[in-house]
């Protein structure tokens, strides 16, 4: 059989998991805790995150969804005075791996299926490498992949193309027969300065339109992966 790729780097939130489904309930009780019960308050966090407090969700162009960890620790903590962006940071890491996981596929089933295609897989993330780890145990799928790697974890973050490159050279590919997959540009312009192939996925906020300039493909999600690889 002839494949597409030799190997599937994911990014985490919106692609293997919905973003919506498991990160805008989580993101409306971590503003209220971080506003400590003060109107004002979250009303300054949600404006700094571009969290829509009525509908409950994160906008588009929230500088939460593609950025890491860190960053979203000084939006955060840029809103109010009192906060400090390692406090922020560290509550960020260990409520986010708390996080309720909505699968974007049935993923212990859609990993068995590509590890019998003999893909080495990884997954790359903005998040931390320890919310990551704890997201993909729950989700009984950690022991699938040979590369986990967070902003944190020592290879840079996206859209810098090197954590990237460090998954092809952990599993010995070559770029140009790697597929990025993800939901964001941040991820799509990754893979392409990393030499990858790009697949999006519409499992997170960003519409297609956006995604379209930087994908080879748009999937509606992660589970149409086999067959655009060539696995029918």
């Amino acid at each position: 059989m002839s494949l597409r790729a030799d190997a599937v780097l994911f990014d985490k939130d919106g692609t293997l998991f919905e973003f919506g489904a498991t990160w805008n309930a989580w993101g409306r009780d971590a503003l209220r805790d971080l506003s400590g019960g003060d109107g004002d308050a979250l009303l300054a966090l949600a404006a700094a995150s571009r969290f829509d407090l009525e509908r409950e969700v994160f906008l588009p162009d929230s500088p939460i969804i593609a950025g890491t960890n860190r960053e979203a620790a000084e939006c955060l903590a840029g809103a109010l005075p009192h906060l400090v962006a390692d406090e922020v940071e560290r509550y960020l890491m260990l409520a986010a791996a708390e996080a309720p996981l909505v699968e974007a596929a049935p993923l212990v089933a859609l990993m068995a299926r590509l590890d019998g295609l003999g893909l080495p897989l990884g997954v790359m993330t903005n998040d931390a490498e320890f919310a990551a780890r704890a997201h993909l145990r729950a989700a009984g799928i950690e022991q699938a992949f040979r590369f986990i790697a967070g902003f944190d974890s020592g290879h840079g973050a996206k859209p810098d193309p090197a954590p990237l490159l460090a998954f092809a050279r952990a599993v010995g590919m070559v770029p140009e027969r790697i597929v990025m997959v993800g939901d964001s540009p941040h991820d799509l312009t990754a893979g392409r300065a990393a030499g990858m192939q790009t697949v999006a996925v519409l499992t997170g906020p960003i519409a297609a339109e956006v995604l379209a300039p930087h994908a080879d493909v748009i999937l509606p999600h992660i589970g149409h992966l086999p067959d655009w690889l060539g696995a029918a």
